[in-house]
């Protein structure tokens, strides 16, 4: 690949963005979202939450401190790359290799030099679109307009065997389905003496049960939540049983399983900023979001108790369960690069566990 060759950014709509490459010098397609966090992209680009989407960086400068492994949060799951200007000269002592190096290693198209400002107002206005990001602009947008997020895309992105994740002074022992888990759900509860088992996204309830842990934790993912039917399905059986404590895609998965339905948002809650108002204690927390559909809480059942909603928008950000010893979050609790102000629901979920 030539430096700086041309590339675009082409809509579902047809309308088409001139920019220049970086990255891996493939086309690719995908559902083009924006994130609004003004720092923390190596978090961004390693959230397999974001599979099989194209991530606009709205803050203009990405690449400044390079890549660090160390706050890697899984392996990198989306299709493209979309920032105002890339760095090319990293200044950082942890830093081990270039924005620019990272992508082409992991076969991800960059573009920069577009104005992701009017980009992102036109997702704000229209709602999500796809888009692909092509070497030339393409005769037909067939290939743009039918793209969606594969429904296999949890099982694609879990374990393929169970991880055992130990720590010192263990109390504890969770079940972690991993629906696409960052890494930050183990290492906090880790840090609270729990031993963790990670496990495939398909394991029978029967399986985790019969692991005997203490609680089961649900992970964030990526996609449409009422495509994992059969993960729905094992939920049934497992909540009510054990704490269970759900974050993201598994907030969404045990409303779906406990008899609620989801929704796609019109463009999705991305970015280090999301203000979630508490309704039992009345205060707000500013949290890190992805994802791009919600609990419908009119389809709520009767013993679910709506404990977060999103100040901006109103939407569910939070559920609880009491009669079931479970609730769940929108939003991100372990949250890395931040705000870290909602670490306090994995101190929840051991007292939970402590409860029995």
């Amino acid at each position: 690949m030539k430096k700086h060759e041309k590339a675009y950014l082409v809509l579902s709509d047809g309308t088409v963005y001139e920019g220049k490459r970086f990255g891996a010098s493939c086309n690719r397609t995908g559902e083009l979202v924006f994130t609004t966090g003004m720092c923390g992209y190596i978090e961004t680009l390693t959230d397999p939450s974001y599979g099989g989407q194209i991530v606009i960086q709205t803050f203009p400068l990405i690449g400044n401190y390079g890549i660090i492994p160390d706050d890697f949060e899984g392996e990198p799951a989306l299709f493209g790359y979309c920032v105002r200007e890339y760095c090319e000269k990293p200044s950082n002592f942890r830093c081990e290799k270039t924005l620019d190096d990272y992508l082409k290693e992991k076969n991800i198209p960059g573009i920069y030099g577009i104005d992701t400002r009017a980009l992102t107002v036109k997702i704000r206005e229209s709602g999500v679109v796809n888009a692909g990001i092509f070497d030339h602009v393409p005769q037909s947008l067939d290939e743009i307009v039918s793209y969606r997020v594969a429904e296999d895309v949890v099982s694609q992105l879990s374990t393929d065997r169970i991880i055992e994740k130990d720590t010192e002074n263990q109390k504890y022992h969770v079940v972690l389905m991993d629906f696409g888990a960052k890494k930050n759900i183990i290492e906090e509860l880790r840090r609270r003496g729990v031993h963790v088992s990670v496990v495939p996204a398909d394991t029978s309830a029967e399986n985790i049960l019969a692991m005997n842990p203490d609680g089961i934790m649900l992970s964030n993912g990526p996609g449409d939540p009422a495509d994992n039917v059969q993960v729905i399905a094992q939920l049934k059986k497992l909540i009510g049983v054990k704490p269970v404590f759900g974050i993201c895609l598994g907030h969404q998965m045990a409303a779906l399983a406990l008899g609620a339905s989801t929704y796609k948002l019109k463009y999705g809650h991305r970015g280090a900023n999301q203000p979630v108002k508490d309704l039992l204690e009345g205060r707000t927390y500013i949290t890190t979001q992805n994802h791009g559909y919600a609990v419908d809480t009119d389809t709520l059942p009767e013993e679910a108790e709506l404990r977060y909603v999103n100040a901006n928008d109103g939407t569910c950000e939070g559920i609880d369960y009491p009669k079931s010893k479970c609730f769940t979050v929108q939003f991100h609790p372990e949250a890395c690069a931040g705000p870290k102000d909602t670490g306090f629901l994995f101190d929840r979920f051991i007292q939970m566990m402590e409860e029995g």
